[in-house]
């Protein structure tokens, strides 16, 4: 017969392998679950709640295109391409398309550039109702000539309304944090890590959708995406901003 002190120990050590288990079987369903929603959605074509009718359902899916609660968009104020002090405040009236980016980026940056271009000359007569911005991520490399030869080489200066902003580490840290943009810059020479996350702004200020910009890669690393998905995303920012835009008429 066991003295009590051992069954007390195996007692405790059942609860906790018991608990780890539990703990396992609710992430694996959880997982799971996610997983089992996105591809029922993509294989039946469920078009997600809210978006706009001008959005067909598959663009909306290829672009992970959301309606997000209506709030004010949290403010800053940084500094442009060409040196000037850019609030997002001054932009009340009109659309913004919010995105970030890394001025010395080679992966999915160039591909959303390439969108914001082909979006612009989607527009066509509502083009200045929207203006295209970008928030630096990169700490290493903070100086507005690191965002301006960034927008002259991805020809973003062919956009009126284009903005890449950059200022102090401290203060483009808090416009991720306020707009939950994850980034990991492991040293001046490295890529930087960051989430990728399109926010449609509509002329009030508030946010209104979100949109997740995707690449695939090559076999050697090399970032891409097919002419046909780089053409149907940049349709459908013009499309949602003009959405936006026309709302507000």
């Amino acid at each position: 017969m066991s003295d009590p002190s051992s069954r007390r120990r195996r007692a405790r050590g059942l609860v906790v392998i018991a608990a780890a288990v539990a703990v396992l079987i609710i992430a694996a369903g959880a997982g799971y679950a996610v997983i089992g929603v996105r591809q029922h959605q993509q294989a039946a074509g469920l078009r997600p709640s809210g978006i706009p009718a001008s959005v067909s359902t598959s663009l909306a899916n290829l672009m992970q295109l959301s309606p997000v609660p209506v709030t004010n968009a949290p403010g800053f104020t940084l500094t442009d391409q060409g040196g000037h002090a850019m609030s997002l405040a001054s932009l009340r009236g009109r659309v913004v398309v919010l995105d970030f980016m890394d001025p010395h980026c080679t992966d999915i940056c160039p591909i959303v550039s390439q969108e914001f271009t082909d979006a612009y000359r989607d527009l066509g007569a509502s083009a200045p109702q929207v203006v295209f911005l970008a928030v630096n991520v990169n700490r290493y490399h903070l100086q507005v000539a690191d965002v301006a030869a960034f927008s002259s080489e991805q020809r973003l200066t062919k956009i009126p309304a284009w903005h890449f902003l950059t200022g102090s580490y401290p203060s483009l840290r808090a416009v991720w944090q306020a707009y939950q943009i994850e980034v990991n810059a492991p040293g001046p020479d490295a890529d930087v890590i960051h989430s990728s996350q399109m926010y449609f702004i509509d002329p009030q200020g508030r946010e209104r959708f979100l949109a997740s910009p995707m690449a695939d890669h090559t076999a050697s690393g090399s970032s891409y995406l097919p002419a046909s998905q780089l053409a149907s995303w940049g349709h459908g920012i013009a499309l949602v901003a003009s959405h936006l835009g026309s709302d507000h008429r």
